[in-house]
């Protein structure tokens, strides 16, 4: 493996990131502080626990999963479009580089800047409520394999877009609801019976209950549902990137 042009590209989107400071980070951090006024503050007065936690710390999970989703998805969905949009993919393509290295480095370097502000809003998180982490490994694996799933997931999307439009597409319309609907504010027990059985079929509900779990040791399902979910999500994202560049899907023409 070529390690200097993993490393280069790698140094490249991390640079990127901390040239625009106010977006990657700040932005995120802000509107997460907002989160924790508004459902924490006003929700909160009303809901006092949910499974004998704090309201405002039974959210702090959800919050981190969304900004981890639509962050991993963005940053590796620009990450690989732009080269796209300006024409330089052909030079990477051309380049003694190899797929492999090509995926390592830009979902790398999403998945490391989507972590780092996960860490950051759980510090964030941290000023307004007491925090606890019962399986800090646990936490770790999931934030890690989420931010490594959704940053491949990302990069297909960057792959598939033709246009900037195209990009928001999926975060805004899909990924954001999904997210909302899966539990990030609200445990799924607390829903009719009907509601909670179609909500069953969110797959983020996995992601976001095995996280929560990691925090505090309660689950909406199975810790090894939702472990096994990931993987299969990794999995099945893994096997689509391998055939978008095995066939040249968008990336020749």
């Amino acid at each position: 493996m070529n390690l200097r042009a993993v490393w280069a590209i790698y140094r490249v989107e991390m640079a990127r990131a901390f040239r625009t400071v106010l977006q990657s980070i700040i932005s995120p951090v802000i509107s997460t502080s907002l989160y924790f006024v508004v459902f924490g503050s006003a929700i909160g007065s009303r809901i006092n626990e949910i499974d004998g936690i704090s309201y405002g710390a039974f959210i702090v999970p959800g919050l981190m999963m969304l900004s981890l989703l639509t962050q991993s998805i963005s940053n590796a969905s620009f990450a690989i479009y732009f080269p796209k949009f300006v024409g330089s993919i052909y030079e990477l393509l051309s380049a003694p580089v190899s797929y492999l290295e090509i995926i390592i480095a830009y979902v790398g370097g999403a998945a490391t800047k989507s972590i780092i502000l996960g860490l950051i809003i759980l510090g964030t998180a941290a000023l307004f409520v007491p925090l606890r982490i019962e399986h800090p490994f646990w936490m770790v694996a999931f934030l890690v394999l989420t931010a490594v799933t959704f940053s491949l997931f990302g990069f297909i999307i960057g792959i598939w877009a033709k246009t900037f439009e195209q990009l928001q597409l999926v975060p805004l319309l899909i990924v954001t609801p999904l997210t909302f609907l899966g539990g990030s504010f609200y445990s799924i027990h607390m829903l009719p019976g009907i509601w909670k059985t179609i909500t069953l079929f969110n797959p983020v509900v996995y992601l976001i209950s095995g996280f929560r779990w990691s925090f505090y040791g309660k689950a909406d399902v199975s810790v090894g549902v939702s472990l096994g979910m990931t993987l299969v999500f990794l999995a099945v994202c893994i096997a689509i990137v391998a055939w978008i560049f095995r066939t040249g899907y968008r990336l020749r023409n």
